[in-house]
């Protein structure tokens, strides 16, 4: 942009506060992992005068990447909101983590923001700009969010700035490729012998000025006439893009007709196209060298925050008050506050964290506000009114107070013990709720168990909190197989989720084995007979019941028949051989799994007047079954999952292969747009355990997937062999 002031704002971490919400923007960084978001974000801090020229904060940790997992694993793993202030407006960047696992974190910063930064690696080339980068554009479109793209390493051998904006084109322009043009041409330095070819300045093609990085400082100066000649063809191209998007029908005419537009026109017209979310300019970014104070394209991209991307009250939000209709929300300080808690931590001296985008009114530190939301995990609705503890600038580890939020704001309140992710802070008098935004559904599982009896005691309240910091994460009890599971988004997902248990909040955990809820049913009729008889001095144990058994359709369950006549089993024992026929079917007769779907028919028996007893028969009852399954051909029942894959159309027929060497059913396909298919099928949950780490694997991040419970059916018979193999081995 032209005409800047680079005055900045909380030099050196003080806090930035703006007084209005004109004053404010909101920006999200998305981009895929290595495409040096955090990186950016620290030079931006630095350029601005946010931290010093380290890109630290005074305890030397990142002003972005604090997390000590983050540390530890050398990449983001959450957001992470870092303010600065730039021609007296207040930034809030919002970094998100770039690995599919954490798309959560991404999608809350989204929520967030009022424009997003789509950060790219021209060293990646086209794999960086399709498949999930495609997915988030699209999905930003879909709500008309305005969108930069800045891209990076482009000083890397292989990376090419003519091809890489003609892939963006391409592949985001979405048949619209004059909307997506660059505002700068690089200014390459020497090459090197390795082919390293540094970037050390841009030309700006508006304004044909040479922006000069290469001391680390911004230097202007005009260009001269031989750059000139290089960037005509450029500037023709980026004038013509701005005039096709201005509301000024006449200028295209002008503009053909050889008139001279005049570049405050042109820059006005192209701050509103950017606002509009209808242009979207392509920058250049790259770290400062060591020491210095401006990394490469800095300036710019800061410019084009404050002057193109919109405001927070031009993002609005509905909310649904007590009538049950959603309205949208005024973006003023002075209405009634309506906030969203965008995400949950824990922090070891002030607890529970809430990161909170304010929409509309002010939050006070010690205020009372009504707390409502749809909760996480099995916590189920909740309204509760809770008074806020302190508000608060978030900024790396640190924490700077504040006394108030206004609306278009983005700070942190601490002592929301029952606030949790997607909740809505309203007024006590004028309770909201705003609906929170989807959840990928977790499709990993993950079978934990405490690692000590001490660890078992602050199991449930370690887990409760994790899910509530992080609603990707979702908690189960499976009823069948007796096992504690968490479902994740994919092993990395689950590491940090272990990780945090054990680090955070004081629980070790062991991962065993994920078992699958199998079933055993009678593929025929058989009879069996039953005999507990036992003398030991004084009353005995006698009981003998036969029976006979036939299966049922699926879903039936277990269908006890007494047909006894004459006597020969007392009546007051015939419940009792029922409940030993059903405690041995629910503890299973050849493999462990439960038993379903037959019909037990008492026929015949006899008793004794003395030593004849409820539990005699429950005994009877329970061997005559295992009898009968003795004489019978047995099926183990696995469940099927019905499955539908939206995959990339480029990897339709690997995702087809790899179904059916999981004894997929493919069902049938169907186009699903913008270049996608989706697939549905049936598959048995045995072969799912990992299809989400395969699948992302196999279409490169091209295929979102979800399941659903279908129905049990039988396995193949050496696959039930194998399992019935090994469960007789435990024993």
């Amino acid at each position: 942009m032209v005409e800047r002031t680079t005055t900045s704002q909380g030099v050196n971490g003080r806090v930035v506060v703006a007084e209005r919400p004109d004053d404010i923007r909101n920006v999200v960084l998305v981009g895929h992992s290595g495409s040096g978001k955090t990186t950016l974000v620290e030079a931006l801090a630095v350029a601005a005068g946010a931290v010093p020229r380290a890109g630290r904060v005074e305890d030397g940790t990142s002003v972005s990447d604090y997390d000590d997992i983050e540390q530890r694993q050398h990449r983001s793993v959450q957001l992470s909101v870092v303010p600065m202030g730039w021609n007296h407006v207040k930034v809030n960047l919002l970094d998100t983590p770039g690995y599919a696992d954490f798309v959560g974190e991404l999608r809350a910063g989204l929520r967030a923001a009022d424009a997003a930064l789509f950060i790219l690696s021209a060293a990646a080339g086209v794999e960086g700009v399709s498949g999930p980068t495609l997915a988030l554009w699209d999905e930003c479109a879909s709500v008309g969010m305005p969108r930069a793209i800045v891209l990076t390493h482009l000083d890397t051998a292989r990376a090419d700035f003519d091809d890489m904006t003609e892939t963006c084109r391409e592949i985001l322009g979405g048949g619209r490729s004059e909307s997506i043009l660059p505002l700068h041409l690089p200014v390459y330095g020497p090459k090197a012998a390795d082919g390293h070819r540094p970037v050390t300045g841009l030309i700006e093609l508006l304004t044909q000025h040479v922006y000069d990085y290469s001391t680390g400082e911004h230097v202007d100066t005009p260009a001269s006439e031989e750059q000139r000649e290089q960037l005509e063809e450029a500037r023709n191209r980026l004038i013509e893009g701005i005039i096709a998007e201005s509301e000024d029908e006449t200028l295209m005419d002008r503009y053909i007709g050889g008139e001279e537009i005049d570049l405050a026109t042109l820059v006005a017209d192209l701050e509103k196209a950017v606002a509009r979310g209808s242009f979207h300019p392509v920058l250049i970014a790259a770290p400062p060298p060591e020491g210095a104070r401006q990394g490469l394209g800095t300036v710019e991209i800061l410019d084009l925050i404050t002057r193109g991307f919109p405001t927070p009250a031009e993002h609005p939000v509905s909310a649904t008050g007590s009538g049950g209709k959603p309205s949208a929300l005024a973006c003023d300080p002075a209405a009634p506050l309506a906030a969203e808690v965008i995400r949950t931590a824990s922090d070891p001296y002030v607890g529970r964290l809430s990161l909170v985008r304010v929409f509309s009114g002010t939050l006070h530190a010690d205020d009372t506000v009504h707390v409502c939301g749809h909760g996480a995990g099995d916590t189920g609705d909740h309204d509760a009114d809770e008074r806020v503890g302190g508000v608060s600038a978030p900024f790396g580890k640190q924490q700077r107070p504040l006394p108030q939020a206004i609306a278009g704001d983005i700070v942190c309140v601490s002592k929301l013990s029952h606030a949790e992710t997607g909740d809505t802070l309203s007024a006590k008098n004028c309770p909201l709720i705003i609906e929170p935004w989807s959840m990928p559904d977790p499709l990993l599982p993950v079978a934990i168990e405490a690692h000590s009896k001490a660890d078992e005691d602050k199991l449930s309240q370690g887990l409760s909190r994790l899910v509530a910091e992080d609603p990707t994460v979702r908690l189960e009890q499976n009823a069948d197989t007796h096992q504690l599971v968490l479902w994740c988004l994919g092993e990395a997902h689950r590491d940090v989720a272990l990780e945090r248990l054990r680090s955070r909040f004081g629980v070790q955990v062991d991962v065993v084995d994920h078992r699958v809820a199998l079933r055993e049913t009678f593929a025929g009729q058989a009879s069996g007979r039953g005999r507990h008889v036992k003398q030991s001095g004084g009353h005995g144990q006698y009981a003998i019941c036969e029976i006979e058994v036939a299966p049922l359709p699926e879903g039936s369950g277990i269908e006890f028949v007494d047909k006894v006549v004459g006597g020969v089993v007392p009546r007051q024992f015939i419940p009792s051989v029922e409940k030993g026929v059903r405690a041995q079917a629910l503890r299973g007769v050849a493999a462990g799994y439960p038993l379903v779907d037959v019909r037990v028919t008492l026929f015949d028996g006899k008793a004794h007047s003395v030593d004849s007893s409820d539990a005699a028969f429950q005994m009877a009852g329970a061997l005559a079954l295992r009898e009968a399954a003795g004489a019978a051909r047995i099926n183990l029942l696995e469940p099927i999952s019905e499955v539908r894959v939206v995959v990339s159309d480029d990897y339709v027929g690997p995702v087809l292969v790899d179904l059916s060497s999981r004894r997929g059913r493919v069902l049938g396909t169907e186009p699903a747009g913008l270049g996608r298919t989706e697939i549905r099928a049936e598959v048995p949950e045995l072969e799912l355990g990992r299809y989400a780490v395969d699948l992302r694997s196999l279409a490169h991040g091209a295929a979102t997937f979800t399941r659903a419970y279908a129905r049990h059916e039988a396995m193949p018979a050496q696959l039930a062999d194998s399992i019935r193999d090994k469960a007789k081995s435990a024993n």
